[in-house]
């Protein structure tokens, strides 16, 4: 972390990360309905549908999310980095939509970056909201 400039609320709160998923499933799909995750409190949120037709060679059956790099001030004057994030998962045949959702949302959570998820819905179609949480 590095000191300079001066402190703007307005503007350091409404800094995040980008939101951006694709799914590499023949069945499962995933849409970005928020896209940004900010140090303010705004949530991002994926949505998923269907389900999935399983794990295949390489690539083929898996879910993506990433969360893009991003800097921020703090109200001391310190700045921020914090790391991006590329989280895969390999999906089963038959794991429904929430199924995903909560599998997203399990590796978040147990994980040290700076970030909580929640997942919600049905079996056909989940969400999964992830917002910014300022280490201590």
């Amino acid at each position: 972390m590095t000191k300079k400039g001066v402190y703007n609320p307005e503007a350091e709160l409404a800094k995040g990360a980008e939101l951006t998923a694709s799914s590499y499933d023949k069945t499962q799909g995933v849409d970005v309905t928020a896209g940004k995750i900010t140090v303010g409190g705004r949530a991002g949120e994926v949505e998923f549908t269907g389900e999935a037709a399983g794990k295949g060679a390489g690539i083929e059956g898996t879910m993506n999310v990433w969360l893009s790099i991003f800097r921020y001030m703090r109200p001391d004057g310190t700045v921020n980095h914090v790391a991006g994030w590329n989280i895969a998962l390999a999906l089963k045949p038959g794991q429904t939509a929430l199924d995903t959702a909560r599998a997203f949302e399990t590796y978040i959570n147990a994980a040290t970056r700076p970030y909580k998820a929640k997942a919600s819905g049905n079996k056909n179609k989940a969400a999964l909201t992830i917002t910014y949480k300022e280490p201590k």
